[in-house]
């Protein structure tokens, strides 16, 4: 009978000690963040209820596991005790992950409250993401040591391992020089505010915003939904174009190539009524004048500005297309023509 009662005894007590103390934190978590409802700390950690009862099963059950007088665990009591070590370091990484992520998220939601300069706000989002990845990937390879580390054939390896770590370190940054220099990059981009998530970029002749940024590649959003995924190197070995750097207002061009008898102060006057009922037009600008002309046509440039480079290119299609069908419908005769005529014979020769 004991050897039946002892088993239930430790598992149940270790299982409904665990949702106990679990819930306890949480009820304790919950009371804060009622408490103080302008940190949001409080509530994140709240997502680490799992990870701290599977820590706290873990810790529970390596602690009592020899108390158990059933055979097979007494057969097995190494084995089993390696495993709930396992468990345990594999835990506690994942609860040190969370509760790092929780900070992060936290500072970051609080900065975004208070911050007015948006350039800022996705400067500091940028850098708290790549953060949260450095510590994440930090405390996996110590979890993994750790766990390689609680076997004794790894223990006794050791100080080979150590005094060979010289060459290995050598050959492994020659092996590994392209990733190495992306995580440099990385680290470049985060905190040399080269380029941030939300920035509107123009990278190998594709328009785009910036949607995610690793310690090792750059995703870029296109305007047809596309993603392109390039190093983190790119950005700081290549020149490209960052329209959000320095402020997000822009000033656009629409040409057009017209007839020299177009009429230039009617379309003026027409591009200033065109802006006035364009919700994406800020206000602040616009001009049209001559830029260059040909022996049958001229150009004509016209300079609008928005807020942002949506909203411009959204003002650059207005003015383009409503342009051209007010010309084509009242001055018809400014569009481009072709004319024609005649050769003029050769001079006589003598």
């Amino acid at each position: 009978m004991e050897n039946v009662l002892r088993p239930l005894i430790v598992i149940g007590g270790s299982v409904v000690l665990t949702l106990l103390l679990g819930w306890l934190v949480d009820r304790l978590l919950r009371r804060a963040g009622s408490r103080h409802r302008e940190t949001p700390l409080w509530g994140l950690l709240r997502r680490c209820r799992i990870p701290l009862r599977v820590v706290l099963l873990a810790a529970l059950l390596r602690g009592s596991y020899r108390q158990i007088a059933w055979r097979p665990v007494r057969e097995n009591g190494p084995a089993l005790g390696q495993f709930l070590t396992l468990v345990l370091i594999g835990a506690s990484a994942w609860l040190v992950v969370r509760i790092a992520a929780a900070v992060v998220e936290s500072s970051y939601a609080r900065y975004a409250v208070t911050a007015r300069d948006p350039a800022r706000l996705r400067r500091v989002r940028t850098q708290v993401t790549l953060i949260q990845r450095v510590v994440t990937a930090i405390v996996g390879v110590v979890a993994v040591a750790a766990m390689l580390l609680t076997f004794p054939p790894m223990r006794a390896a050791g100080a080979s391992l150590l005094a060979s770590a010289g060459i290995l370190g050598i050959v492994a940054g020659v092996a590994a020089q392209s990733t190495l220099g992306n995580l440099f990059a990385g680290f470049q981009i985060a905190f040399g505010d080269m380029v941030r998530i939300g920035d509107t970029v123009v990278v190998d002749g594709e328009w785009g915003v910036v949607e995610e940024i690793t310690l090792t590649f750059l995703s870029v959003r296109t305007w047809d939904e596309r993603r392109i995924t390039m190093p983190v190197s790119y950005f700081t070995s290549k020149p490209f174009q960052n329209w959000s750097r320095g402020g997000v207002q822009m000033t656009g061009t629409v040409f057009f190539h017209l007839d020299h008898s177009a009429p230039l102060p009617l379309m003026r006057e027409r591009l200033a009524l065109i802006l006035k009922e364009c919700p994406a037009w800020d206000g602040r600008d616009f001009s049209l004048v001559v830029t260059d002309t040909t022996p049958s046509t001229i150009q004509v440039r016209a300079a609008v500005t928005a807020k942002d480079a949506n909203d411009i290119w959204t003002v650059r299609c207005v003015v383009r297309e409503q342009m051209v069908a007010w010309l084509y419908e009242h001055h018809p005769y400014a569009l481009p023509r072709i004319s024609t005529g005649p050769a003029a014979p050769p001079p006589p020769t003598v």
